[in-house]
């Protein structure tokens, strides 16, 4: 089989990046990492070189070129069945995939105003109503999973699936920015940022 290459951004500011390199991390997949510095005048041809969408993450395998992170899970967990991307369980499944495609495509005041700096402390800046609002959706995502299918474990389902993948920028932002969150979201944002692969992240970020 030919070898996984994720094409990434920096691992500090690329948030996007970091869902997919940090399950395929988590999982213990084997793969070859390529990093292009964003924002210098040479980003957009480097990008481009892999990506026709011009934007990282970027998954190349067997020939095929997959962009966008959704994208990429989905390939992943056809390609790699045996790994636990999402939960057995139906209804927690159904879920899981909600909360993915959520965070996929919303929660744009909260990227706008909290960009994602893992060096960085600013606590309190970037803070809007627009911001609060994007928050109090997500710490109500973290409570309802926590509460309904992650009792088995401190993940948002018990164990780490794709949805953890898609809420791990989240969490760094809420770190950066010094969100102040509840105990169940609290508890589970400090698992997050723990995960290994999540500290093998931010050491890279911090080395950059």
């Amino acid at each position: 089989m030919t070898q996984l290459i994720l094409v990434i951004g920096n691992k500090n500011y690329s948030s996007w990046s970091l869902r997919p390199w940090l399950a395929m991390k988590q999982f213990g997949l084997n793969f070859n990492e390529i990093r292009i510095a964003l924002y210098t005048p040479e980003s957009s041809s480097q990008i481009r070189q892999y990506s026709p969408s011009g934007k990282v993450p970027v998954l190349l395998h067997d020939n095929l070129t997959i962009w966008d992170s959704l994208a990429i899970f989905e390939y992943l967990a056809e390609e790699f069945s045996n790994i636990y991307w999402l939960p057995e369980d139906k209804a927690a499944r159904a879920v899981a995939r909600s909360i993915s495609a959520e965070m996929h495509s919303g929660f744009q005041s909260l990227r706008q105003n909290m960009p994602m700096n893992c060096r960085a402390r600013f606590p309190g800046k970037g803070m809007t109503p627009e911001v609060q609002k994007d928050i109090d959706r997500i710490t109500a995502i973290w409570r309802e999973c926590r509460q309904n299918f992650g009792t088995s474990g401190n993940m948002l389902f018990g164990k780490f699936t794709i949805a953890d993948a898609m809420y791990a920028p989240v969490v760094s932002r809420f770190v950066t920015y010094g969100v102040q969150l509840d105990a169940i979201c609290k508890e589970y944002a400090e698992a997050v940022f723990a995960l290994p692969a999540m500290q093998e992240w931010l050491n890279a970020a911090s080395n950059e």
